[in-house]
């Protein structure tokens, strides 16, 4: 029997993955074997040394300290592209706000409450709406900031709406540029793209590398005149930074799912709370993903979707509860050292997967009989060896 503690209200399509045969899941179970969470911070928390494996329902995992997880041997997963459709429908709504009149013609509207008469109304609106005229968003040209699942989503719609669209991502990886429309320009670098658009989109992770990556210095390049929007992170972007850039008429408009004080009271900031992947669909996919990575790990040791750990995924080619996993610092000999263990035990190994990533390495081994508790312990105790486990 499994145990999955639960933290903030979890999809309850995600949560009936879990057969009540094989998992318990609640709130307040003590010894877990795994996290499954959306935004609730682990920092300050002490990790019981039962968990094996968290699972973040969303794609941003700065509430989990991943670094120290990592040592512990702790597998730590999130769910890529689940709430792309929710972030990328409401980057749309932001672009067509900070094109046209939208929010201050119905705030104008509003103020009309005095008026009885609907043909006075009419004939009043007909002479005012010329002040909430926009423009098309049909032929401008949005610049996208990371090309990953949800970035990709939204240069695929801008060219729909009949946008140009351009990318910038140091990162791309090979997947992604599959995914990635063929009319999309690439940028060479943060500036050339900011210089060409008329809306800038950030979808890159918030990471020490990309913290402040719109500052006073990047902003100096901007198209006078352009709408930035972020539905990405707050860290991105530095706040005083974009208040300035407002008030000297280089950005025209910022559209943001972070709100902070200084961006408060601004007709010129649109900031919504937080809700890019607040619909039922996303959080039914992020759960439901999540739960499903979980099992796979928890029942067979296969890693798909983790932040810190290597993919890593092999069919049973034995019984149940003969395969073996570990985790190990990633050193040369570990692997072989293991493998003389069981060879000293005379346990036959059937097959086996070995993969590394950055200074971690996972294995699973299928064995041709359970290894005792006498062959874990020898394992366990194999140099460099970070955690060990029966699937």
């Amino acid at each position: 029997m499994f145990k999955i503690k639960t933290y903030n209200k979890i999809s309850v399509n995600g949560l009936n993955r879990f057969g009540r045969d094989h998992y318990e899941v609640a709130s307040d179970i003590n010894e877990p074997d795994a996290y499954i969470l959306r935004s609730h911070k682990l920092h300050d928390e002490s990790l019981p040394a039962s968990v094996r494996a968290v699972a973040r329902a969303g794609a941003g995992v700065n509430n989990v300290p991943v670094a120290d997880y990592t040592k512990k041997g702790v597998v730590v997963f999130n769910t890529p592209g689940a709430n792309a459709n929710a972030v990328k429908e409401l980057v749309l709504a932001g672009m067509l706000l900070a094109s046209r009149g939208i929010i201050p013609g119905m705030n104008y509207v509003q103020t009309l409450t005095d008026m009885t008469d609907a043909d006075e109304m009419s004939k009043l609106l007909e002479k005012q709406k010329s002040n909430f005229a926009g423009s098309e968003l049909m032929g401008k040209t949005l610049g996208v900031v990371g090309l990953g699942a949800i970035g990709s989503l939204v240069a695929e719609t801008a060219l729909a709406l009949g946008m140009n669209v351009v990318g910038y991502d140091p990162a791309l990886s090979v997947e992604a540029a599959w995914r990635l429309p063929s009319q999309v320009s690439r940028a060479d670098n943060l500036q050339s793209l900011l210089s060409r658009s008329d809306f800038i989109s950030l979808h890159v992770p918030a990471i020490e590398a990309t913290k402040h990556l719109i500052n006073d210095e990047s902003l100096k390049s901007v198209k006078e005149g352009a709408v930035l929007l972020n539905f990405a992170r707050d860290a991105i972007v530095e706040p005083e930074a974009i208040v300035r850039s407002l008030e000297a008429k280089r950005l025209r408009q910022y559209v943001c799912d972070f709100p902070e004080p200084c961006l408060l009271s601004r007709d010129d900031v649109y900031a919504m709370p937080h809700i890019g992947a607040s619909t039922l669909e996303a959080e039914d996919n992020c759960a439901v993903m999540a739960a499903e990575q979980l099992k796979g790990y928890l029942e067979h040791g296969n890693i798909r979707n983790a932040v810190n750990f290597p993919e890593v995924s092999m069919e049973r080619t034995g019984e149940l509860g003969s395969r073996l996993t570990f985790c190990n610092e990633n050193v040369s000999g570990v692997l072989g050292h293991v493998l003389s263990v069981l060879a000293d035990h005379d346990i036959n190994v059937i097959d086996m997967v070995n993969k590394s990533r950055g200074e971690i390495a996972y294995n699973i081994i299928d064995l041709e009989q359970p290894p005792t508790e006498a062959v874990v312990q020898a394992v366990s105790s194999v140099e460099h060896v970070v955690s060990v486990r029966v699937v």
